[in-house]
C-alpha cells in the first residue's frame, strides 16, 4: 500500500468505482490521520431544543442502543450525513 502523506495527494475522482480502486492501492498515514483529529471545543457547539413524538424518541433511542451509541451522538451522525448528501445534490 502507497501510504498518503498530504491531503493535496489525493486526486479528484469521476465515480465511486475509481475512488474504489485508488484506496485498494493507497491508504492514509496515521501522522496524516492523527493532525487531522478535530478536537471538540465547547465553544464551538450550540445547543438547541427539538421536539419529537416519545414513539419516535424510543425507537431513535432503541436503535442507538443496538449500535452501542448515545443517541444524541447517533441523530448528529445521522444529520451530518444527510447534510453531506444534500450538498452533493447541489
Amino acid at each position: 500500500m502507497t501510504p498518503i502523506t498530504n491531503w493535496s495527494e489525493i486526486p479528484d475522482f469521476a465515480d465511486e468505482a475509481e475512488e474504489a480502486e485508488f484506496w485498494m492501492k493507497h491508504e492514509l498515514d496515521s501522522k496524516l490521520m492523527a493532525s487531522s483529529v478535530h478536537e471538540a471545543d465547547s465553544r464551538e457547539s450550540t445547543t438547541i431544543t427539538l421536539r419529537f413524538d416519545p414513539r419516535m424518541l424510543s425507537r431513535i433511542k432503541r436503535i442507538a442502543r443496538s449500535r452501542f451509541l448515545n443517541y444524541q451522538s447517533m441523530m448528529k451522525q445521522w444529520l451530518a450525513e444527510r447534510l453531506e448528501e444534500e450538498m452533493r445534490k447541489q
